[in-house]
């Protein structure tokens, strides 16, 4: 089995003077109507912080009961809950995908099993190629880096008794309608969200875990006292407000928008984007790759490297997708021989 840095994320690649198109979070800041909720809240920071409200108001976004509910420190969080609280006879992460479910795994003493996605077919999920003895199963909504959106045939057909399967949907909420979600309920299901993505809140770290009530309870027996800070609880309630899904279904309506009119542009440069991308960032394959990536930071340009990625190598991009002026001077860089 090849190794990756498994622990290398696109914060990595930033620096002074460069233009972020690695990160994937979406705003440069949270917006303002959330940063004043915040600061409101710095007043009550001598106390211990709660998870209560925060947990209902995730319950009544998704329609679902507060037991089926466990808010975390960013999604991430969620992974080291797994890790430490399962004993799985065979753990199986469906590649490329974000690389830290395995990586907190293997930091567990568990074994892994990696399911490497064509390139070929577009990164497609066939259900059959997850082994049958499979009893904990991680797979990303869209995937991280590839942005395919599996749909949620596909993902129901991995669930059996038995098994548990993990859904990494942090960016289905840029995905507009949310269409392919499991949030709702699916019996064998554990669905891991983010707040970070959407709402510029990666410092602040917001996520939480939809499952069966006895799965939050081991993941919760686990979990650091007080691992999701005040601020994070409202962040939490704030973004799961009716006013604010609305408000981010609009923003995944312009990042698709946006989305599309960058892939235009890469192909009309002749870059060829891998996949159906249907999440806001994408993943290109360029000839001498590690070059490229260099010679854009040195044309200001920070871009995701792909091959710290289980089946993806240095010929493999990611790229964040910004707004039209960006991805404007973006595609000049490139057309210039970045």
């Amino acid at each position: 089995m090849g190794e990756y840095d498994l622990h290398h994320h696109g914060d990595r690649e930033v620096g002074p003077g460069l233009v972020d198109l690695a990160v994937n979070v979406r705003l440069p800041r949270p917006p303002a109507w959330l940063r004043a909720e915040l600061a409101s809240a710095l007043d009550t920071l001598a106390a211990y912080p709660s998870a209560v409200e925060a947990t209902a108001a995730v319950a009544a976004r998704h329609g679902r009961s507060p037991a089926d509910v466990l808010v975390t420190a960013g999604a991430a969080e969620a992974f080291t809950l797994l890790a430490s609280a399962l004993r799985p006879r065979r753990a199986v992460v469906v590649h490329p995908q974000f690389t830290e479910p395995e990586a907190a795994l293997r930091a567990a003493g568990h074994q892994v099993s990696r399911v490497i996605l064509s390139e070929v077919d577009g990164f497609v999920l066939d259900p059959a190629a997850v082994p049958g003895d499979a009893d904990l199963v991680f797979v990303g909504n869209p995937t991280n880096p590839t942005s395919v959106l599996h749909p949620a045939s596909s993902l129901r057909a991995l669930a059996r008794p038995g098994r548990l399967l993990v859904v990494d949907e942090a960016f289905l909420d840029a995905v507009p309608g949310e269409v392919e979600s499991l949030a709702h309920g699916v019996p064998g299901v554990v669905v891991l969200r983010s707040l970070t993505k959407t709402w510029g809140l990666a410092g602040l770290r917001a996520g939480y875990v939809l499952a069966e009530p006895s799965v939050i309870e081991r993941l919760r027996a686990v979990q650091v006292p007080w691992s999701v800070s005040t601020l994070a609880g409202v962040a939490t309630v704030a973004c799961c407000r009716p006013s604010a899904v609305e408000e981010a279904e609009k923003l995944a309506v312009a990042a698709e928008s946006d989305r599309e009119y960058l892939v235009s542009g890469l192909t009309a440069v002749g870059v060829r984007v891998l996949g159906e991308p249907r999440g806001p960032f994408v993943l290109i394959r360029v000839p001498g790759g590690a070059d490229v990536r260099l010679r854009l930071r040195e044309a200001g340009y920070a871009v995701r490297r792909g091959d710290t990625f289980p089946g993806l190598g240095p010929d493999h991009l990611r790229l964040a997708v910004r707004d039209r002026e960006t991805t404007d001077a973006f595609l000049t860089a490139i057309r210039r021989g970045a």
